[in-house]
């Protein structure tokens, strides 16, 4: 059996040995050579290539018209019910979409919403930059999901 010696410990209190390992352990993994820093708002990040950020209505490129066809189910695979999709029948007895409103304080970015649209009309793009300063403007209208975010561009 190890009998502990009292003086022993004392002086490891009194000289913090415990701490002087502990430091020395912390500023071993200091070393300028291994730390990596990102300039970040100049230069951008690269992102996963499955990564799911803001959304995007997407229009035909030949015609300039929506792609979304007022399906509505986009919106009944959203477990956060954050998609409200307006529409009104044409003359001709089509559907055809008069709003569409995108509630990103609320979107958890599963991608549910983008599998469950028949036509390539909702994607979930690269972009992640999403911060605003007021809950108000997130929401997003038609308008603004068709131009899709604009990240801010920094220059020197």
């Amino acid at each position: 059996m190890k009998v502990k010696r009292p003086e022993l410990s004392l002086l490891k209190k009194i000289f913090f040995i415990d701490l002087i390992k502990g430091l020395l352990l912390t500023f071993s993994y200091q070393r300028p050579s291994a730390n990596y820093t990102e300039q970040y708002p100049k230069v951008r990040p690269k992102v996963a290539e499955r990564f799911r950020g803001a959304p995007r209505l997407n229009n035909d490129p030949d015609t300039g018209e929506t792609l979304c066809i007022a399906c509505n189910l986009c919106s009944l695979a959203c477990p956060e019910h954050c998609i409200e999709v307006g529409w009104e029948r044409t003359e001709a007895g089509k559907k055809a979409l008069t709003t569409f409103t995108f509630d990103i304080s609320r979107c958890m970015f599963c991608g549910l919403c983008e599998d469950a649209c028949p036509t390539p009309c909702l994607e979930l793009t690269q972009d992640f930059e999403l911060s605003l300063y007021d809950r108000r403007s997130m929401k997003w209208d038609r308008q603004k999901l068709e131009e899709g975010n604009q990240p801010v561009v920094y220059t020197k």
